[in-house]
């Protein structure tokens, strides 16, 4: 863990991974479950492509080192810790990330809640060159955000918190980006420790991920 701190004073811990000095960075940002084993299993993974990656702990604005499981009390916990920080405050703690790359090419990459702020990372900042979102259920809410760089999509269509029409209406907002909708797949398709997990569609969304970092960040 590496300690940042964000333009209004706060510091945060970030977990890293990889090689400080690699040509490129991505910047992973957590689930409702803080930068948890899962989280941090993520970045050691995305780091063995080549890249240094930062996890920031966005719950440490609530509770420092806040880590939580995939029961229903951790569910619950999850929630209450987001509704606690304001949404300008998760993007300070971005940008605070992103400039600890020190001007290297930088993607970002959310799950769950992480897909909803790596989207407000690509809309309402200009220090990332790529952005993947999976299961974000915040996007619909500011589909018309214009953009800073190239944007890539995942979505399950049996993903309860996240209706069909909201995935529709993104596309129809958003015609430049690649949205990609997994049939069958469920909220959190891409974490193992869940229930929800999809090991084929997991597989797919990240090769497609991969292959999206690899064109944009040079």
């Amino acid at each position: 863990m590496m300690t940042l701190t964000a333009a209004d004073g706060h510091k945060f811990q970030a977990f890293e991974a990889g090689n400080v000095n690699a040509p490129r960075g991505l910047l992973v940002v957590q689930e409702i479950f803080g930068v948890n084993p899962h989280i941090r299993e993520v970045a050691e993974r995305l780091a063995g492509y080549g890249y240094r990656v930062l996890a920031p702990a966005i719950f440490d604005r609530v509770e420092p080192g806040m880590e939580l499981d995939y029961s229903e009390a951790g569910v619950k916990a999850g929630l209450e810790a987001r509704a606690k920080i304001p949404e300008e405050k998760t993007l300070l703690d971005l940008e605070a990330t992103a400039a600890a790359f020190s001007g290297k090419p930088v993607g970002i990459i959310g799950y769950c809640w992480g897909g909803t702020l790596a989207w407000n990372g690509a809309t309402q900042t200009k220090h990332f060159k790529a952005a993947s979102c999976w299961y974000g259920a915040g996007i619909a809410a500011t589909k018309t955000a214009k953009p800073n760089c190239p944007v890539q999509m995942h979505f399950g269509t049996e993903d309860h918190s996240i209706p069909l029409s909201d995935v529709e209406a993104i596309k129809a907002a958003q015609p430049s980006v690649d949205v990609f909708v997994y049939e069958g797949a469920q909220h959190g398709f891409g974490c193992d420790p869940r229930p929800s997990y999809s090991a084929k569609d997991w597989e797919l969304a990240e090769l497609r991920s991969l292959a999206f970092f690899a064109e944009h960040l040079r």
